[in-house]
């Protein structure tokens, strides 16, 4: 009979990918998966498109005031443990897993409840409430960055990267044969009907896309042509407009709205200006593309602890969202995309921060857990 193990992660395309990528190098050693989320995440759209079988529990957010909501949480929190308890006991689960949002506090509860042994993967350098609550009794804690400070209290802790998505991984996979990473490029150019000759600067938002990133670039767009720069400009659904027409009389500048094969932009780019999410840190540092982080302004900070790690080593750089400028595009970012001995050492940097094979460590120490229970 084969292992049996139940995962749980989502609302946002940072817990579902992981989630995903790991269902599927556990599926191929053998192990039987399903996973659990709510109706509202993106979990309950992706995770079944992906042939996994997918169990709905209630969403129980915990309330951030006194309302309403505080004093129907408990009740609805009980609902959903025991919704998740349900899935452990009808699959006769070895290990559980959680990659955090609100399907996992729920698992870990159960899963605690009835002695299985559960793993939690964090994504973010500074981890959320529901993976705070599960590492506490983890078995194993597993991490994306070092830097993280979240430990299993009772268990393992180890740092294993993100599980990346299976066309990024397989580019990441070409990281060290340039032969082969070259022929990837021109394939990639020329499904985008970009130049592969050209220096390339991908700008990327992003599926909603970054106002503020799109704003400075808009007066920034006549700049590029005159430097003999190429960009690959993802605006975000929606707001490709202004960019569009900023960008009209320059020769080398693509504005796609939105990318779903996103390797592809990943292919051709010699740079990237983007957001810090720990996805996309963790893809640029697996793939070895320089990164210029402009983190989200909002939020815990999380952004901006991301790409501390690919900053220190000397593998990407970082600006504040308020301090982000046309300056900052003329004086930095054009020189830098024209400097390919100093984008190669940024490269080299950052490929020794993240694996490229994460979701086959993770599974590895998923199988260890559930052979140990």
């Amino acid at each position: 009979m084969s292992m049996k193990v139940v995962l749980a992660g989502g609302g946002t395309a940072g817990h579902v990918n992981p989630l995903l990528a790991t269902a599927k190098a556990l599926t191929e050693r053998g192990i039987d998966v399903c996973a659990i989320g709510t109706e509202e995440g993106l979990e309950a759209e992706l995770v079944p498109a992906a042939g996994i079988e997918f169990v709905e529990i209630p969403r129980v957010p915990l309330p951030r005031r006194i309302g309403k909501g505080l004093f129907e949480f408990p009740g609805k929190y009980k609902s959903a443990v025991a919704k998740a308890g349900q899935v452990l006991d009808e699959a006769g689960a070895a290990v559980a897993v959680g990659f955090g949002g609100f399907a996992s506090t729920p698992l870990y509860a159960a899963a605690r409840k009835r002695s299985v042994p559960f793993v939690v993967h964090e994504q973010n350098v500074k981890p959320g409430l529901a993976n705070r609550y599960g590492a506490r009794k983890a078995a194993v804690v597993a991490l994306t960055f070092r830097s993280t400070r979240l430990s299993a209290s009772s268990g393992t802790t180890r740092v294993v990267g993100l599980p990346l998505r299976q066309k990024i991984a397989d580019l990441a996979a070409l990281r060290d044969d340039a032969e082969a990473r070259g022929s990837a490029h021109v394939a990639a150019a020329e499904e985008l009907g970009v130049d592969p000759a050209l220096p390339t600067l991908l700008i990327t938002g992003g599926s909603l896309g970054a106002k503020h990133l799109n704003d400075v670039l808009v007066q920034a767009a006549p700049a590029f042509d005159e430097a003999g720069i190429q960009v690959v400009h993802l605006t975000g659904r929606g707001k490709d407009g202004p960019v569009r027409k900023a960008s009209a009389k320059a020769s080398n500048y693509r504005v796609i709205d939105y990318l779903t094969d996103m390797e592809l932009a990943y292919a051709v780019a010699d740079l990237v200006l983007c957001r810090s999410g720990a996805g996309t840190v963790a893809e640029l540092a697996a793939l070895g593309i320089p990164g210029y982080f402009v983190p989200l302004p909002i939020g815990n900070g999380e952004q901006e602890k991301n790409a501390a790690e690919a900053v220190r080593a000397g593998g990407a750089r970082l600006v504040r969202d308020r301090d982000f400028s046309v300056k900052n595009v003329t004086d930095e970012i054009i020189p830098l995309v024209l400097d390919g001995d100093r984008l190669a050492a940024m490269s080299t940097a950052l490929s020794e921060l993240m694996p490229v094979d994460a979701d086959k460590r993770l599974a590895r120490l998923i199988e260890e857990t559930g052979e140990r229970r």
